[in-house]
């Protein structure tokens, strides 16, 4: 959730504190509107194998210029 709606790409156990987080806002015991922080200390390259468990992407062979790596980006949004 974190890198599709945030752009943040954390470990799976860096994201307990906000997993934490929403079941005590879905619990009550948090109100919905709380200013809360968050630490995600782990970068999701420490566990690379978490990208290829749940990434659906495909590899896509593009020529070596800037053109074509924005054109690639722009069609696989």
């Amino acid at each position: 959730a974190l890198a599709q709606h945030e752009g943040v790409f954390c470990e799976p156990a860096s994201a307990a504190s906000l997993a934490g987080l929403a079941k005590d806002v879905q619990a009550g015991a948090i109100p919905r509107d709380a200013v809360v922080t968050c630490t995600l200390t782990g970068h999701g390259m420490k566990d690379p194998d978490i990208i290829a468990n749940t990434c659906k992407a495909t590899d896509v062979v593009v020529d070596a210029d800037a053109d074509s790596v924005r054109r690639a980006v722009e069609e696989h949004l």
